[in-house]
């Protein structure tokens, strides 16, 4: 089976049943299934073969999916964009995984330049051949580690990273997410996170596994707390998943506790959740169940924790939980060996769900994934997350590479050094950079310079000129005393 097949595999049992609600249209299984059957048709028209990469530059919509759905059922590889990235990050992308077509609105202008349009076939996202396929056409046979998605992550170099996933690691995380939530064909799943996010994996393919509908929310919405819970109400949503950040949001501004009939289901990831903050979720719904999924890009979910009940004692977030969808993991201390219960380490994954590579670079040909998380072994397999071992760090629930931020910012012509780092954390969480300039520079021209190359999530929300940027003794930037320096200062006590 293949990513593809679910779909039809639903549009023949299920036909007339909801598969997308989105902002565009409302679409059955058996409308899906032909929309994506005719789309798949243009695109083998354009030269697209098994193996080719299909970039999709698209604003979260049916048409999105539909696209995705088309890719898939070719055999070819399908590339989501972040639809607010300028167009030189989707240059870059596109370049970067020699992309054979590009899927776009009509009224959207192209990204592409000269030398790019001579090899990358432009395809409006509604182009439909003169005489639409039959639904029902059946996938391609596919190898499951022929690959099914790269989704592009935030790149230490300033380029970004693709992370190349097959078949087989994404149904072996949809099946297990399926198994576990009990979806059904009366669920209707909440898409809260972006198409180039790998939190939508879930979303879109446990709920096309279990034949139910995917209720879209609209980019603009991501972050709307009260329109986030009416959304909730108006679609009768049975799954929910997203970043801590986004419950927060809901709970805090939104009236999410204040559901009558909330999801049956909240799952999140992306980011440790305030014990504070979840303690209040669970109290208020306790018949709801909670889910903790953890795992970066790479692995999709590899470990898990259902929080049942929670210490009133606790004062850290709850664990990630155990290994799950198959996969091993386990902890490694700086001196190479095995962490043992009670001790930290990075915590390394190897399994079905592990990522085939990143896109340009070798296979991990089975090789076991360093996660860069460090964790705590507790009791019976149990892990905790401690925090990252490099730069990676997690703003408002989205993934960044604080080397793509500063590269993008030493490209200004004024600034000679640059080092940003996270200021708070959870939803107080920002961006500031330290600036070594020629000449002074404000922070509005340097957001507008930065958005010419990063998405919106990527910008920095506070900078700081220095004459020159603190070092440590071995001569690398002193990144924890810049971090203690956006602190504020206590009060003297009388």
């Amino acid at each position: 089976m293949n990513l593809a097949a679910l779909v039809i595999e639903a549009a023949r049992r299920t036909p007339s049943a909801v598969a997308i609600v989105g902002p565009d249209a409302q679409l059955s299984y058996a409308e899906l299934d032909q929309q994506a059957a005719g789309l798949a048709a243009v695109l083998v028209a354009a030269g697209v073969q098994p193996g080719d990469r299909v970039a999709l530059w698209l604003p979260k919509s049916a048409r999105a999916i539909v696209a995705m759905q088309a890719t898939l059922r070719i055999g070819a590889v399908y590339v989501p964009i972040d639809p607010e990235s300028p167009a030189a990050r989707a240059r870059k992308i596109i370049t970067d995984c020699a992309a054979r077509c590009l899927v776009i609105d009509r009224d959207r202008p192209s990204p592409l330049d000269d030398e790019l349009a001579d090899r990358v076939a432009l395809i409006p996202a509604d182009e439909r051949p003169p005489s639409p396929l039959q639904p029902g056409v059946a996938a391609v046979e596919l190898d499951p580690e022929q690959l099914a998605y790269i989704l592009y992550t935030s790149g230490s170099t300033g380029t970004p990273k693709g992370v190349a996933l097959s078949h087989r690691a994404a149904l072996s995380f949809v099946s297990w997410a399926h198994q576990t939530i009990g979806g059904g064909p009366d669920d209707h799943f909440a898409s809260h996170a972006p198409l180039h996010f790998d939190l939508s994996v879930l979303d879109l393919y446990a709920a096309f596994m279990a034949g139910a509908r995917v209720c879209l929310i609209p980019e603009g919405l991501a972050y709307a707390p009260a329109q986030l819970v009416e959304f909730i109400r108006r679609h009768a949503i049975t799954v929910w998943y997203s970043v801590p950040s986004a419950l927060i949001m809901m709970m805090d501004h939104g009236g999410l506790l204040e559901l009558e009939s909330p999801p049956t289901r909240i799952l999140f990831a992306g980011e440790p959740f305030p014990i504070k903050h979840l303690r209040r979720l669970h109290e208020r719904f306790a018949g709801v169940r909670l889910l903790n999924l953890y795992g970066p890009t790479e692995t999709n979910v590899c470990t898990s924790h259902e929080v049942l009940t929670i210490d009133p004692a606790r004062a850290n977030p709850v664990p990630i939980g155990r290994a799950c969808c198959g996969d091993e993991v386990w902890a490694i201390k700086p001196d190479g060996e095995h962490a043992g219960v009670g001790e930290t380490g990075e915590l390394m994954v190897r399994g079905p769900t592990v990522m085939t590579g990143y896109w340009g670079q070798p296979p991990l040909a089975h090789q076991p994934y360093p996660t860069g998380d460090i964790v705590r072994v507790l009791e019976d397999g149990v892990y905790e997350y401690v925090g990252r071992r490099d730069h990676m760090v997690k703003v408002r629930g989205m993934r960044i590479e604080i080397g793509e931020v500063e590269a993008a910012l030493l490209e200004h012509p004024a600034i000679n050094q640059v080092a940003v780092v996270v200021a708070g954390t959870g939803l107080e969480a920002r961006l500031v950079a330290f600036i070594c300039a020629r000449e002074r520079v404000s922070l509005l021209a340097l957001k507008r310079h930065c958005a010419a190359r990063l998405p919106k999530y990527m910008l920095i929300d506070q900078a700081t000129i220095l004459a020159e940027l603190p070092r440590t003794r071995n001569g690398k930037i002193d990144r924890k005393l810049l971090v203690a320096s956006t602190q504020p200062v206590p009060e003297a006590q009388p």
